[in-house]
């Protein structure tokens, strides 16, 4: 995974990188997710207008580097075999321009089904499958500490392990 977000750090465009922070590069087993900082754009105003500027200057960043970053995506798909999304952050706001959805397998009991189904007949997803990702989501939203401290945990063990005998 190093050599992946090493490799995609090093084909950026030194002026794509005028943002603050730094780019956010983000690997699963199907995609490669590349999130660039913008440089937020000076606008007087409430928040609103700052909002709609920023997500200006993603709209524009997004159509002027459309053929760089496809290039990029091709380059990556060949040497990393996953596809590459593209995404960008502005100020607070910020846009994933492509990404896979993904078929997911998974069993359910009954009332696990019976969860989906309510959401489903609240209107609150349109299938069990949407729902399905509502519920992830959420507690993606509500446990990100504690996702956060898990995913470090795993690298340190992919680290001890690498480390480790042959």
């Amino acid at each position: 995974m190093h050599d992946i977000k090493g490799w995609i750090s090093g084909r950026l465009p030194d002026e794509w990188s005028d943002g603050d922070g730094a780019v956010e590069i983000t690997v699963d087993r199907e995609e490669i997710l590349v999130v660039l900082p913008l440089a937020s754009p000076s606008v007087e105003g409430d928040a609103d207008a700052r909002r709609a500027a920023s997500a200006g200057r993603i709209t524009r960043f997004r159509e002027e580097t459309r053929a760089d970053r496809m290039r990029i995506a091709d380059e990556a798909e060949a040497r990393f075999g996953r596809k590459v999304a593209w995404g960008a952050t502005c100020d607070g706001v910020t846009e994933v321009f492509t990404s896979l959805a993904v078929p997911v397998m998974t069993r359910l009991r009954q009332p696990e089904r019976a969860v989906l189904d309510t959401l489903v007949e609240a209107g609150i997803a349109r299938s069990r499958s949407e729902a399905l990702a509502w519920s992830v989501r959420l507690v993606g939203q509500h446990q990100a500490d504690w996702i956060a401290e898990l995913r470090a945990a795993l690298v340190a063990v992919h680290e001890a392990r690498a480390a480790g005998p042959a």
